[in-house]
């Protein structure tokens, strides 16, 4: 079956190139201007077929750079390929650039997600967690100053404690003494 079936495409590539070759002589016959796309569409083929088979593709470039197939097309100048040429290598230079701009952000891109997926990454929510750490932070450091504020309260109420029990001690014995 897949003989049939390869014989089938064979067959209908080849009645593809004989309507190719027809339009290219037609259209060398009537003078017209020959390019890709004229000849495809006249052969009923896409231009992609066109672009498969080199040989084809060479037989309507050839056809396009003679005199007769140029009618009412002005001729292509030195001057003016070598000028498309420069601009071509130049927008391949930006190409090529915006190109390993896009795989440099891919590859940080990619390496962040895996940094997360293995848990090696920060959290997502690292802002509020700092913000979160910076409260926490500032209250520890307000139940400090109130701890030793307590501190400092206790240390005088002892004190006066002490100062009370040895006047209370002191004023015992005098009466003891006189009584």
């Amino acid at each position: 079956m897949s003989n049939a079936m390869t014989d089938g495409r064979k067959a209908d590539s080849a009645r593809r190139r004989q309507r190719v070759i027809k339009a290219i002589n037609n259209a060398r016959r009537a003078g017209e201007a020959i390019s890709v796309s004229l000849i495809a569409r006249q052969a009923s083929v896409d231009r992609t077929f066109l672009y498969r088979y080199k040989d084809l593709l060479a037989e309507v470039h050839a056809a396009e750079l003679e005199p007769g197939g140029s009618v009412g097309v002005s001729p292509v100048s030195r001057a003016s390929l070598q000028a498309d040429l420069v601009n071509a290598q130049a927008r391949k230079t930006r190409l090529a650039a915006q190109v390993q701009q896009l795989q440099r952000r891919l590859s940080e891109a990619m390496g962040e997600r895996v940094w997360k997926e293995a848990g090696l990454g920060a959290p997502a929510d690292l802002d509020a967690l700092e913000r979160k750490t910076t409260r926490l932070e500032q209250e520890n450091a307000e139940l400090k100053g109130e701890l030793e504020e307590a501190r400092a309260d206790l240390e005088a109420s002892r004190a006066a404690n002490r100062d009370l029990t040895r006047a209370l001690n002191h004023h015992d014995r005098r009466e003891d003494t006189d009584g």
